[in-house]
């Protein structure tokens, strides 16, 4: 938890709610599904701690662990793009 409390002091407040809104999506489709935290944790495995940090909206959980219970529920994300219309371009080979 303590990793989570660090990452999030880098984290825009912004980008921070959407993170506690991926994970409340979470939450509220695992209990439509009547699913408990330790079934979810089964299926995507990963340990229960997890699933409850993937709820509560901890930063620190690894993206592919909030997109894999995501997906488990049925629940897509689409990415946004940003102001200015266009993602970033991606750094070129040599730019360190």
């Amino acid at each position: 938890m303590a990793q989570g409390k660090r990452i999030s002091a880098d984290i825009d407040g912004g980008a921070l709610q959407q993170i506690k809104a991926l994970g409340a999506a979470a939450r509220l489709a695992r209990t439509k599904a009547r699913e408990g935290q330790v079934a979810a944790g089964a299926r995507l495995g990963v340990h229960v701690q997890t699933i409850a940090r993937i709820e509560s909206g901890e930063p620190g959980v690894a993206i592919g662990h909030v997109l894999g219970m995501l997906a488990l529920y049925g629940v897509t994300v689409r990415p946004v793009e940003p102001e200015g219309g266009h993602l970033p371009a991606e750094p070129s080979a040599g730019a360190p």
